[in-house]
């Protein structure tokens, strides 16, 4: 179920602007974004790209082009800044914060090929010229507390989002697709069973969300199943 949609002024709801990569990211987490926060309030924006790693993309000007991202939307649907309740950032972490050892060189591989312990990649000096863009990029928006005024925090999926949700690193675009939409049947009515999942598994990272950070960019955290997503959900209402 695609969640990209326009959410109508007379609601007046805040709106929850949820940020992700791709298409099937938002099939997986966005019908339960919904039932969590107000589902006349969520709108998932599809970025179709990792902005931490696009051309050109750097720690002075990223909060920018997130921002430009915000403002059209708003633009769009003619809301102020004030009709937003916060800003959600899911991104993969892709192994950004491993040392350049753990990139190894494979000229068979056409595309970067990740394990729990290493990329394999053709060109290990493009790979790690990514991972150095990628880390310095989100630094920044780790830091980062606010988006054109409004509440704005990053969380992580890594290696990505398959390696989380289903355990399943090197997926095909058909492959990501299926999972999504497997994943999301499974837990739109019962989303207590997601959050706990999410939150309580062995993978979730449930520290403060400064040190949830922390640990990720440690040695090569940044390639095993973990993740902080936990964080943003606000307390499970009381039977």
């Amino acid at each position: 179920m695609r969640l990209e949609r326009r959410v109508t002024r007379l609601a007046r709801k805040k709106v929850v602007f949820v940020i992700v990569e791709g298409p099937s990211d938002d099939e997986a987490l966005g019908v339960l974004f919904s039932h969590i926060f107000d589902r006349n309030s969520v709108f998932v924006h599809i970025m179709h790209r990792d902005i931490t790693s696009e051309r050109g993309v750097r720690p002075d000007n990223i909060l920018s082009r997130l921002g430009n991202e915000v403002r059209t939307y708003a633009k769009a649907n003619h809301f102020t800044r004030k009709d937003f309740q916060e800003i959600i950032h899911i991104t993969d972490m892709d192994g950004a914060y491993v040392a350049d050892e753990h990139i190894v060189e494979d000229p068979s591989a056409k595309h970067p090929v990740y394990s729990t312990e290493e990329i394999t990649t053709c060109s290990v000096e493009a790979i790690a010229a990514r991972n150095g863009q990628k880390r310095q990029n989100l630094d920044k928006l780790c830091s980062c507390n606010q988006l054109w005024g409004i509440p704005y925090r990053v969380f992580y999926m890594s290696c990505n989002l398959d390696h989380v949700l289903y355990n399943k690193l090197n997926s095909t675009d058909a492959e990501k697709e299926a999972e999504a939409h497997a994943f999301a049947l499974q837990y739109r009515y019962d989303i207590a069973a997601f959050r706990s999942f999410i939150s309580d598994s062995d993978f979730s990272v449930s520290s403060s969300y400064k040190d949830s950070w922390n640990f990720i960019k440690s040695g090569t955290e940044s390639l095993k199943r973990h993740t902080n997503l936990g964080l943003c959900f606000p307390p499970a209402p009381q039977e």
